[in-house]
């Protein structure tokens, strides 16, 4: 019984997955990093959409956590484009804003979001979210 759950321990401290992290607010960035970091997952970060598809394109993320209220393109925007494309539309895209509204999660849910959580952000909520969601 203690061997195997030692194996089962092990196991889950070695399995990380890469959240890419698109904020544009620098508090709430390091809030999230920091939290997803502690969860045991590797993290990228960019300022805007366009800085996301960039980064994208280098490195394919197992997950996208996604403000809404960004500089240029809108998280909106960045989540619908991202499900429309063939090399990314299977990459979970989890929304984190402060806009929390029933129909703001419903037009997030509609542009192809995997999950909503609204600011200020429960960080037990946002890992076991992102882990459910990669499968961690």
């Amino acid at each position: 019984m203690t061997n195997n759950y030692f194996l089962l321990f092990i196991n889950e401290v070695n399995v990380m997955g890469t959240a890419l992290v698109v904020e544009d607010s620098l508090t709430d960035m390091q809030v999230l990093s920091s939290c997803l970091q502690q969860g045991g997952i590797n993290v990228l970060i960019a300022q805007s959409g366009e800085e996301a598809l960039t980064k994208i394109t280098g490195q394919k993320p197992d997950i996208i956590v996604l403000d809404v209220v960004l500089p240029g393109l809108s998280g909106f925007e960045l989540c619908r484009e991202l499900k429309n494309q063939t090399s990314t539309s299977n990459i979970p895209i989890v929304i984190c804003s402060t806009k929390g509204g029933d129909m703001d999660k419903f037009w997030g849910m509609k542009q192809g979001a995997d999950a909503y959580l609204s600011k200020p952000i429960d960080q037990e909520e946002l890992v076991r979210t992102v882990k459910q969601l990669i499968k961690v």
